[in-house]
């Protein structure tokens, strides 16, 4: 048995890589790829915010490489095991990377590259170390945001150039309109020629004028020349300012990136983790990144939200099986009777009710003051729950205090309703019919002619062996609640990990979509390894060695 679980286990890593995978290539190979939609993801209309997504994302995922090595280096973030150089830790917990690289400007070849700065500094070793190197952080990060806003009005510029010149080069933007500086290798010879050919239709139209043959066709003609050389003119000069301002940025963010590094290899904060290899390879904590649509780390608001979730599963789920179960036996026993009918009925009922349906209708009648009023609306907890006491107890005046425990029950009760209702036809009738099926086997006829009771006859043999259905329904309905969680959190507002997905849905958080992927695949694979050994506990003839 344990050599099946480590086997199972190990299973499970290639599964998961699977299913990210796909994620990740859906994100990916969307239109805009994995860096789309920032403004959606926070950050509105503010160029400053937009510009510092932009180099975080250029830095976690490497949006100029190929799809699969942006989803290796996903990998290599949230994976325990890390290569190269250590990260620090901070007093709060917070973990500094070292500041990456940051690749030159991308430019045509008519343009001479920037050169290098080489930084000499000596960073503080007193009380001030970590003053310093904090604003040299702050530097570093000004620094690039403002180098991959030049690097966008760059490519503007480029932009205007392949329109104002038309074909060919127009023909090189993308989708979107945009342009990529290494297509655009001959632009300047490509706008000179434009130059030239608007510029002697200009002279072209002033000769006619001067020999008194002008008309007013050509009039026009020489106007619109004038103007396109104009406009020629401007894009150029658009464009040289755009690659020296772009220059002048880079060359800025490399030294102060320089100077923020020299001071991070100097220790401000204690080493994050622990090596195995000495600068090479070492074990820590995972780095799902930074949910910007929220402003706070990703892995802080799962294991905000997961326990919620979880909280309600692990209640409803046992609510389910210990109502539907039970019927389900007691219908087999009397198959036919008023019970069976009564209990088939109500529960497809049940089941033909959609969730969102039944939200609705829980909150406009059991929870609206209007009409039963018995249930609160939204969340897990009262306003007050931060002063009760955990338990139900009386004030010195007699005066009866809910508690803690009490509240939250209170409140996800309509929240669990919600979510067991629909399970109780589906595991109701598999309990029936797996029963009938071992009422009539041999085993039981025999077990009746020696005179065993009854009721161990239902329990001990027949129900038994009827328990295997039921763990392989356990397969489909716990995943299926945990999706219904999405439905029924946003109903009623309970901060959960469905509320948390279609956060970060509606807001194009890919950090934040790509890690409760994760966790959302991790507890239903967790959920198919434990069905494998209730197979074993319910039945001896099921071994795994």
């Amino acid at each position: 048995m344990v050599t099946y679980l480590v086997r199972r286990s190990l299973l499970m890593i290639p599964t998961l890589l699977g299913i990210t995978l796909m994620v990740f290539m859906l994100l990916a190979l969307a239109p805009g790829g994995i860096g789309a939609s920032m403004q959606a993801a926070g950050g509105q209309g503010n160029s400053t915010g937009i510009a510092h997504q932009q180099a975080y994302l250029e830095d976690r995922y490497g949006l100029s490489e190929p799809v699969i090595v942006q989803y290796a280096k996903w990998l290599s973030s949230i994976s325990p095991i890390k290569f190269g150089t250590r990260d620090l830790r901070m007093q709060s917990g917070e973990r500094v990377s070292v500041p990456r690289p940051i690749p030159a400007p991308s430019l045509p070849q008519v343009f001479a590259p920037p050169a290098m700065p080489n930084v000499v500094f000596t960073p503080s070793t007193d009380q001030s170390q970590i003053a310093e190197f904090k604003a040299l952080q702050r530097d570093a990060e000004g620094a690039r945001r403002t180098y991959v806003g030049s690097v966008r009005l760059f490519r503007d510029a480029l932009a205007d150039v392949a329109r104002a010149v038309g074909a060919p080069l127009v023909g090189r933007l993308d989708g979107k309109g945009g342009a990529k500086a290494n297509e655009f290798g001959d632009v300047l010879t490509v706008l000179d020629a434009a130059r030239a050919q608007a510029q002697a239709a200009k002279d072209a139209a002033a000769a006619k004028g001067a020999s008194n043959v002008a008309d007013a066709k050509n009039n026009s003609d020489a106007s619109a020349a004038t103007i396109r050389v104009e406009q020629l003119a401007r894009v150029r000069v658009k464009l040289f300012d755009a690659a020296k301002s772009m220059d002048t940025k880079w060359a800025l963010a490399e030294e102060t990136r320089q100077r923020a590094t020299i001071a991070f290899m100097a220790g401000p904060y204690p080493k994050s983790g622990f090596p195995v290899i000495p600068n090479l390879v070492s074990l820590d904590t995972s780095d799902f990144g930074v949910a910007f649509s929220k402003n706070r780390p990703v892995w802080d608001l799962i294991i905000e939200a997961l326990p919620v979730t979880l909280l309600i599963n692990l209640i409803a789920f046992p609510i389910s099986y210990l109502i539907a179960v039970p019927t389900g036996v007691i219908a087999s026993v009397r198959r036919g009777s008023w019970f069976d009918n009564l209990t088939g009925v109500l529960y497809l009922s049940l089941y033909s009710i959609p969730t969102v349906l039944a939200g609705v209708f829980a909150i406009g009648f059991l929870a609206n003051n209007q009409y039963l009023g018995l249930f609160p609306v939204s969340g897990l907890h009262d306003t007050t729950a931060d002063t009760m006491a955990f338990l139900p107890s009386t004030n010195v005046a007699g005066v009866w205090k809910c508690g803690w425990l009490l509240d939250l029950v209170w409140h996800i009760a309509l929240p669990v309703l919600c979510l067991t209702y629909g399970s109780f036809a589906i595991l109701s009738k598999q309990t029936r019919a797996s029963m009938l099926d071992n009422l009539s086997a041999d085993y039981v006829r025999t077990a009746k002619a020696k005179g065993v009771a009854r009721n161990d006859v239902v329990v001990r043999h027949v129900f038994r062996n009827s328990l295997l259905p039921l763990i392989t329904m356990f397969v489909g309905i716990f995943p299926a609640m945990l999706g219904g969680s999405v439905v029924v959190e946003r109903i009623f507002s309970v901060p959960g990990m469905g509320s948390l997905v279609l956060d970060a849905i509606s807001n194009n958080d890919r950090d934040l979509i790509l890690a409760d992927v994760l966790m959302i695949a991790a507890v239903n694979v967790f959920a198919l390894l434990l069905a494998d050994i209730l197979y074993a506990v319910a039945d001896p003839r099921v071994s795994y060695e």
